[in-house]
């Protein structure tokens, strides 16, 4: 087990390094119908971590995760690579989701911990207490 971990970001300190370097990449890792329906950061790129119709964690992540962050750009070990900030819905799947991004090699890995819409209040709903949208931050719906 690799003893690196995904380093925990507020929605604005996440904000903040979009607008500090242009090269980080933020990717929307909830479901299509969650990215789609509920909303989503504006700019960021869609790859489902899980999704349905089976509900089970995306074979192709890492791969469509490589091919997005290399996509023909030239790392050096100087520079590393671009960052990468993973959002899901209240910052458990992006935790696990970065744990293996950490696994497989990357090295510049974050997750929104309070994800997009924040954990549940106590009336059983989102987006009252924590998460990108409570704050404010740019986001949009189709």
């Amino acid at each position: 087990m690799s003893d690196k971990t995904t380093i925990d970001l507020t929605p604005e300190q996440a904000h903040k390094l979009i607008e500090d370097d242009p090269r980080t990449i933020l990717i929307d890792i909830r479901s299509n119908m969650e990215y789609l329906f509920v909303g989503h950061p504006v700019g960021a790129v869609h790859i489902p971590w899980i999704d349905e119709p089976d509900w089970v964690i995306n074979p192709h992540f890492v791969t469509d995760i490589r091919k997005l962050v290399l996509g023909g750009a030239v790392c050096s070990i100087e520079d590393g690579c671009a960052s990468v900030i993973l959002i899901c819905r209240s910052g458990k799947r992006s935790l696990e989701a970065g744990t293996l991004l950490l696994k497989e090699g990357f090295t510049r890995v974050y997750h929104v911990g309070e994800g997009f819409e924040g954990e549940l209040d106590d009336h059983h709903q989102r987006s009252t207490i924590g998460g990108w949208r409570h704050h404010g931050l740019p986001w949009e719906q189709c």
